[in-house]
């Protein structure tokens, strides 16, 4: 009885790791799917109205993460460069303490930024709330998604799922970094699935709110 108790848990382990793979494999094989012919360099991406940049971690004196300031600085040189007429900052504002948002408009203005071409989305807890947020609380229909290049395939794949008409562009430059990099990588893949798993389920972001009009008054005062 114990030997086909310990079978039986065999089995359903290996079940279950079997389709955690496949699970992952068929979330890795969606996202390149979506996003394939979408991701370009800064210099070839179509312009577009809006740069959306996702959050990243922010230090506790405020500054961004050397992750989040490569992203700003994308959409800073997307902007200079008239590919987009607008940058919508998006990331965690849940503690009153830890302000993803406020940090990245401050990177911005701090160097040259135009301060009514940056609006503030307070609620991007993830790249789905990110994009949904996007869409239906700031009306944004086309957009060029900036994050690092081993999420910028599923960061496309979910705004464009979404509604909006998307591009990406990756940074690499902090690969300098080495173990961070590799642990954001090796993170990706779980995230992949849950991505696959919020498309899927068709949820609303953890706080969806009334309309907003920040991006359409920023692109209004160019």
């Amino acid at each position: 009885m114990i030997r086909l108790w310990f079978r039986r848990g065999v089995v359903a382990g290996a079940l279950s790791v079997a389709a955690a793979v496949l699970t992952m494999a068929a979330g890795d094989l969606w996202v390149r799917a979506e996003a394939r012919g979408h991701v370009y360099t800064v210099a070839a991406v179509p312009a577009a109205p809006v740069a959306l940049v996702l959050g990243a971690e922010v230090y506790p004196d405020g500054n961004p993460s050397p992750f989040l300031a490569a992203r700003l600085e994308i959409a800073r040189q997307l902007l200079a460069a008239g590919k987009v007429r607008a940058i919508l900052v998006s990331g965690d504002h849940m503690d009153w303490g830890y302000n993803e948002p406020g940090a990245m408009f401050q990177w911005l203005v701090d160097r040259g930024v135009p301060s009514q071409r940056i609006v503030l989305d307070h609620a991007g807890f993830d790249t789905y709330d990110s994009c949904a947020r996007a869409r239906e609380v700031f009306g944004v229909s086309k957009a060029v998604v900036v994050t690092q290049s081993y999420h910028i395939d599923r960061a496309v794949a979910l705004c464009r799922r979404l509604g909006v008409d998307a591009t990406g562009v990756g940074d690499d430059t902090v690969r300098i970094y080495r173990e961070p990099w590799r642990n954001s990588v090796v993170r990706e893949r779980g995230a992949v699935v849950k991505a696959l798993a919020d498309v899927v389920s068709g949820r609303d972001p953890v706080f969806l709110g009334p309309r907003e009009p920040g991006v359409e008054t920023a692109l209004n005062s160019y």
